[in-house]
């Protein structure tokens, strides 16, 4: 029997939204015996290539954003605090999962939950190297390795290459789910995605 194509699950580390969904799609995904294909991108460029901006940033949506951010969560379930900064640059944390995932894609999941769960569910900065190179050590990831690898220019290159990658295939926001071809955006729309698995589409 041929496998069935992965599930594409884009996201950056500081969008809300990609956080809830991150808790959510594996087994989403498993229910209907499919893999996930975790992409990491950057907002920065899918905003300046959409012409939008961060939601908290935008007069009288801003508020609201915010304050939907943590309802959602408390509604699912999922523990929230408010981060600050926010948004932050998630470079480092993008750099060093594709690192973990080149090697290890289980590990590299277990690392962008921990990345997640530090940021939104504990309310830490995730912007620093040193940040982040202790994530990946607590995961087992050499510190030093960690650090080097996300100051690497192959590894800068490589994160550039998926923002491009990811804009070619007309990513615009976090997160943004492709299943079979078909594209969903956003966390509100995991109910859609659970259906077409399960129906083939609609």
């Amino acid at each position: 029997m041929t496998e069935k194509a992965a599930i594409e699950f884009y996201f950056d580390f500081s969008s809300p939204y990609g956080y809830l969904a991150s808790t959510r799609i594996n087994a989403l995904a498993a229910h209907h015996q499919r893999r996930v294909d975790w992409r990491p991108i950057l907002l920065g460029p899918m905003f300046k290539a959409a012409g939008t901006a961060p939601l908290v940033g935008v007069p009288l949506k801003g508020p609201y954003s915010v304050r939907d951010f943590s309802r959602t969560a408390r509604f699912l379930g999922i523990p929230y605090k408010q981060p600050d900064p926010f948004p932050t640059g998630t470079q480092n944390a993008a750099r060093a999962f594709y690192w973990i995932n080149d090697r290890d894609a289980v590990k590299a999941h277990r690392f962008a939950a921990a990345c997640y769960a530090t940021y939104f569910g504990q309310g830490i900065d995730i912007t620093p190297a040193e940040k982040i190179a202790e994530i990946a050590a607590s995961l087992g990831e050499d510190r030093d390795a960690a650090l080097a690898a996300m100051a690497d220019p192959a590894i800068k290159e490589r994160l550039k290459v998926e923002v491009e990658a990811a804009l070619a295939k007309g990513v615009f926001g976090s997160p943004y789910i492709i299943v079979d071809g078909e594209p969903f955006w956003g966390n509100d729309r995991l109910d859609q995605v659970d259906a077409w698995l399960a129906t083939g589409g609609f």
